[in-house]
């Protein structure tokens, strides 16, 4: 019975602790609500749900003023149709309501996440404070919440892939929905699994996608039956060709070609190589949650369009580095130690550069990719059992 009252007056604390940032600085919050990313998820659901064009510029822009959104260019929901489902019940809610609802969604799918990702690769009952402080403390964690993008849904879409996958492929397949919302930020993922499914008749891997897809896109028609003409027309006007987004890619076309668009996807066009040769190399014995992380680790990196928020997909990878180095601590030397330490001082220096509120835009962000992808091939090192 006292475990129980203790359990019950620890789930009240943190919830008080919780409610009260938003009781104590609604205004400011408020105030600000227009500065989140999560205003285009907003203003997305309310002309979808008046069964208006939801990419609309002007449409757009209109609403994001009326609540105190200042910018001149609006800030438009740029994912495609099948997406639309996850942010129209925000429609119902006013804008500050709708932006405390999407942070709300975006801590449940960190938690279940981590707690997905113990499962799979924890190897005690309970994960060590270690673990939970890389989970919580990982950049793109943070930079995702305080601007309220949608890289955690992905993230927990991940790991309920990962996680089903080898007993229940067709609930596998339905969470891949979630990913799916920015296909072009894991292009070799998507490629590998669509050999794999072809290669190992892993149809109701398929299935299980195609019909969810077949779902959230009938969701969006029954809204607007254009969507995906309005959806053309905005990736027409959008004119994202001349953006400067601020990833390895995009730094490589600055630097060399800056008037070439295209030169975004060489880095991908090589490393469709590698992943044609990886997955040649361990196809006989494929495992998704393990081999699976290589190609999310690297699919970032070359991908030609990405923000830091995006790179919170990155979450299993480096759990799972986390959990190696923890289990090898005893016997690592002290040039592994001290990689571990310079790590954790490059992610320390990315949320200082957050905490000073420098624009996602700007590339000073361009080398997270790396650092993760560089902590994935230190730490795959430390595991007694590799995954190949």
């Amino acid at each position: 019975m006292r475990s129980f009252t203790g359990k019950v007056g620890l789930v009240v604390c943190i919830a008080a602790l919780l409610v009260y940032p938003f009781v104590s600085r609604s205004t400011y919050l408020r105030s600000n609500v227009s500065k989140r990313d999560s205003i285009a998820y907003w203003t997305a659901a309310r002309l979808l749900m008046n069964h208006q064009d939801p990419y609309d510029a002007g449409a757009v822009l209109e609403l994001e003023r009326q609540v105190g959104y200042q910018e001149i260019k609006p800030l438009i929901l740029r994912t495609p149709p099948w997406s639309l489902f996850l942010v129209l019940p925000l429609g119902f809610l006013t804008a500050f309501w709708a932006w405390v609802a999407w942070i709300a969604l975006l801590l449940i799918a960190l938690v279940g996440t981590i707690r997905l990702c113990w499962k799979m690769y924890g190897s005690e009952t309970r994960p060590p404070d270690v673990f939970l402080l890389v989970a919580y403390l990982f950049a793109p964690v943070p930079a995702c919440l305080v601007a309220g993008q949608i890289g955690l849904v992905l993230a927990v879409g991940l790991a309920l892939f990962l996680w089903l996958e080898p007993k229940h492929p067709s609930l596998a397949g339905t969470a891949l929905v979630l990913p799916f919302a920015k296909p072009h930020l894991l292009a070799l993922f998507w490629i590998v699994l669509a050999i794999w499914v072809v290669a190992k008749r892993r149809w109701a891997v398929f299935g299980g996608l195609s019909v969810a897809l077949a779902a959230s896109t009938c969701v969006a028609l029954i809204f607007d039956p254009a969507i995906f003409r309005d959806y053309r027309a905005m990736i027409h006007h959008a004119a994202i060709g001349y953006e400067f987004i601020p990833a390895i890619s995009g730094v490589v076309r600055l630097i060399f070609f800056r008037r070439f668009f295209w030169v975004q996807f060489i880095p991908l066009a090589v490393a469709l190589i590698w992943a044609a040769w990886f997955y040649k190399r361990y196809h006989s014995h494929w495992q998704w949650k393990s081999h699976g992380l290589a190609l999310l680790a690297v699919s970032v990196l070359v991908t030609p369009y990405a923000w830091l928020t995006d790179e919170v997909v990155l979450l299993p990878v480096v759990l799972q580095g986390a959990i190696w180095a923890y289990e090898a601590r005893a016997s690592l030397s002290w040039k592994a130690k001290l990689s571990i330490i310079a790590f954790a001082c490059l992610n320390i220096l990315l949320l200082l550069i957050l905490w000073a509120k420098v624009p996602f835009t700007t590339g000073i962000y361009f080398w997270s990719s790396l650092v993760w992808f560089v902590w994935y091939l230190c730490t795959r090192r430390f595991s007694t059992v590799r995954a190949a």
